[in-house]
């Protein structure tokens, strides 16, 4: 039984990690260099930059820790996440775990497709259901770092998810989310963005 609590706790990210309370009202003040990509409130107006309003603060502070130690790896993000300390990080992330997240839009053709995959998988191919991390509307597991992905901007989850695919993004839990891009075509990998676009 104490074999299965420990392997429990490393699956889910829980061991080894201390995560500093945060501050929503310290973050919001801390955010002024965000605003340029992720807009006042989180909800990024370009495409290609994440929307991070209602994202779980876990995830957000994992992702910065992620960027600042070069676990993962992006040039825009690395000097903005250079002078950061822990603290720093804990109130952004508490700062837009605690905004409303703007609801999207998804092309209905395609979205289709990446319902069919989101909701149930695709046997043919070995692909797990999303839902099954992420939730039926996409609302994600905090304690476990599953991110929310509802109404996320579809060219962002598209570019998330090649990268993923090629290996060029890593610091994904054992490799989940590599193994499953791996089974995922453009398309797929597009309807899927599209689905997740328009979840709310």
């Amino acid at each position: 039984m104490k074999k299965l609590a420990i392997a429990t706790l490393v699956m889910f990210g829980a061991v080894g990690t201390v995560v500093a309370a945060g501050n929503p009202s310290a973050g919001q003040a801390k955010s002024a260099t965000c605003v340029a990509c992720h807009a006042a409130d989180g909800n990024s107006m370009v495409p290609t930059f994440p929307k991070l309003a209602g994202q779980h603060a876990d995830y957000t502070t994992k992702q910065l820790h992620d960027f600042k130690s070069g676990g993962r790896s992006d040039p825009t993000m690395l000097p903005m996440v250079a002078g950061l300390n822990d603290q720093d990080i804990a109130d952004l992330a508490a700062y837009y775990a605690a905004q409303t997240p703007a609801i999207g839009s998804a092309n209905v053709e395609k979205a289709e497709r990446g319902r069919e995959i989101f909701l149930g998988g695709d046997a043919s191919k070995g692909l797990s259901a999303c839902l099954a991390c992420h939730g039926p509307n996409g609302a994600g597991i905090p304690g476990a770092q599953f991110p929310s992905l509802k109404g996320q901007h579809a060219a962002y989850t598209i570019k998330a998810l090649k990268d993923f695919r090629s290996g060029a993004r890593a610091n994904d839990n054992a490799g989940m989310m590599r193994d499953i891009a791996a089974r995922m075509s453009d398309s797929d990998i597009e309807a899927v963005a599209e689905y997740i676009a328009g979840l709310h």
